[in-house]
């Protein structure tokens, strides 16, 4: 069978020459007027490396596949109006891709991985725990009430200036504060662990980001400099917070296992913990994960950094898993619409809550997240 094209899927080499605008706004974020603007300037000579590179044609296609949702809303209307276009010419059918469920998935690509499954998503935008059933069928277990743990690395980042460090300056700033906390004592900066009052499955990372900012504001004044100035303890305040926001992860996710136990959702015979997602290739967050995993006879999987990050990969894969089921595979392009936001799965979060489920005491899941 012929790869299903994503409308995104770019060479390597080609993202590279194409990404100068996002990684010189690194600690800013995307804008989404230019990101639309990029997608529009790009889209058409991405596509045809693409296929040059995969050394096919479009009439070869068996279908094409795109993310509809969730997402920007200018970004996915560029990518859907050009498949769009590719369908109605070439007499394709299209398939509709959730972004979510694409990152889920994407771990079965590369390894032999049966249903049902525990999942952990992890990114810039969005953190949450499902059981994936099947190819498009999830039970969504919690996700964060706020912000996601990838934008709010990228915005400790930025109030620290990591930009201006030696050491960083060309990095992300995920990738910066998990580099600086390799040489930092986390001991040293001491932080509330959020949401220790709920038993539940659900995330937040926006309090942790108010008490980590008023932390900085704190140190400068100890040390007096000013906001935009390097800190002598900022490699501390980077292990500090790359391990508070791993235990809480790890909390949530732990609280994930014993409710699936519990419920009968999970087998204890082949029980799997698969994490992806950008904030997945953190290697401190990942051994935390795969230490939890095995104190609790999980399986742990996790796809490749490459395959963890946005990549057009992953919805071509799900394209053809889809194809493969023959689940939302379409034959006529009426009616069809992006969804900037969109759930995954059925939602029983509330249910996890109201099972009020006790985990260990957090200094247990400290040691093992060290």
């Amino acid at each position: 069978m012929t790869p299903v094209l994503p409308w995104w899927m770019m060479p390597a080499a080609f993202w590279e020459r194409h990404c100068t605008v996002r990684r010189k706004s690194i600690y800013s974020g995307i804008i989404p007027v230019v990101a639309q603007q990029l997608h529009r300037e790009n889209i058409e000579r991405v596509v045809k490396e693409a296929l040059g590179t995969s050394g096919v044609s479009i009439p070869d296609l068996t279908a094409v596949a795109t993310t509809v949702k969730p997402g920007l809303a200018l970004s996915l209307g560029v990518g859907l109006q050009y498949s769009l276009g590719l369908v109605n010419k070439y007499q394709k059918p299209f398939i509709p891709i959730h972004h979510m469920e694409a990152h889920a998935l994407t771990v079965r690509l590369t390894y032999q991985l049966e249903f049902p499954f525990l999942v952990l998503l992890l990114s810039g935008g969005h953190c949450l725990l499902a059981v994936a059933q099947g190819v498009s069928d999830f039970l969504l277990l919690g996700q964060t009430i706020d912000i996601a743990p990838g934008d709010m690395l990228d915005k400790v980042a930025r109030r620290l200036s990591l930009r201006k460090h030696p050491e960083c300056h060309s990095m992300a700033g995920g990738q910066a504060i998990e580099h600086l906390a390799q040489t930092g004592n986390r001991q040293q900066i001491m932080l509330r662990f959020p949401m220790q009052q709920y038993r539940s499955c659900d995330f937040s990372f926006s309090g942790l980001q108010n008490i980590v900012n008023n932390t900085i504001t704190r140190k400068e004044k100890e040390e007096g400099i000013q906001e935009g100035e390097i800190l002598s303890c900022v490699k501390d305040i980077a292990a500090a917070v790359q391990h508070t926001v791993t235990v809480h992860i790890m909390q949530r996710t732990y609280r994930a296992m014993v409710f699936c136990m519990k419920n009968s959702i999970l087998s204890s015979k082949n029980a799997t913990l698969v994490v992806s997602g950008g904030v997945a290739s953190n290697q401190y967050i990942r051994k935390g994960l795969k230490t939890l995993a095995d104190v609790n006879g999980f399986a742990f999987l996790c796809p490749s950094p490459r395959l963890c990050t946005d990549n057009g990969v992953m919805i071509a894969w799900n394209g053809i898993e889809r194809l493969r089921v023959g689940l939302g595979v379409l034959h006529s392009t009426e009616g069809i619409r992006y969804e900037p936001k969109a759930p995954l799965g059925i939602d029983i979060s509330k249910r996890v809550a109201e099972d009020s489920i006790k985990v260990p005491r957090l200094k247990k899941i400290i040691q093992l997240a060290s």
